[in-house]
């Protein structure tokens, strides 16, 4: 087998592996969605895998206003990144953000404008509406990719108490129910916590 079918072979089964994992979420945390919206989760898995893709260097905010005083092929470029980063950082990195002086939140509404400004920028319908998708439902594509980080590393206490305030935070149904698995919450305390 040669250098360049190796390759190929990597990739195809990174992005195979990629959509399994995307398809399992969906079904778990029962997502419904586009093929469009499927794909795009599955490049943006293959493209920050490795970590090097989500670094800004400033303030989500100032990226933002850094967007929105671009050019329009450059503010689309910035926005889709930082709507990107925002929902990758916050389903894989949320519990961490609690100990920094912005939170999971600020990222969702920062992401979830990035994403809403994007879908007024294209004239294609699919994109509009695949980026609009994202605005509108950042939160659960966050518990979405937080499925995905939990299933991918062992958890320990430690993170049962993170899963614990998550759920206390935002009220997450994909907590909720990882809650419910673990024996850590009853029925009747998540009917308590959903009624306040």
């Amino acid at each position: 087998m040669g250098e360049k079918e190796t390759k190929l072979n990597l990739l195809l089964d990174a992005q195979t592996y990629f959509n399994e994992m995307i398809e399992r979420a969906l079904e778990k945390c029962r997502i419904e969605t586009t093929p469009f919206v499927r794909q795009y989760l599955v490049a943006l898995l293959d493209s920050y895998v490795g970590g090097a893709n989500w670094t800004l260097g400033s303030t989500l905010a100032e990226q933002l206003l850094r967007a929105n005083q671009a050019e329009k092929n450059v503010r689309r470029e910035m926005l889709k990144r930082l709507g990107d980063t925002s929902l990758y950082i916050s389903g894989f990195f949320g519990d961490s953000l609690k100990r920094k002086i912005v939170d999971v939140d600020y990222y969702a509404d920062i992401g979830g404008m990035a994403y809403a400004q994007l879908a007024n920028e294209f004239d294609s319908d699919v994109q509009s509406q695949v980026y609009r998708d994202f605005a509108s439902r950042f939160l659960e594509y966050v518990d979405l990719l937080t499925y995905i980080s939990q299933n991918t590393f062992v958890q320990s206490n430690q993170d049962l108490l993170r899963l614990y305030d998550r759920y206390v935070k935002t009220g997450s149904e994909l907590a909720k129910e990882q809650l419910l698995e673990n024996g850590l919450l009853n029925a009747e305390q998540a009917k308590k916590a959903t009624n306040q």
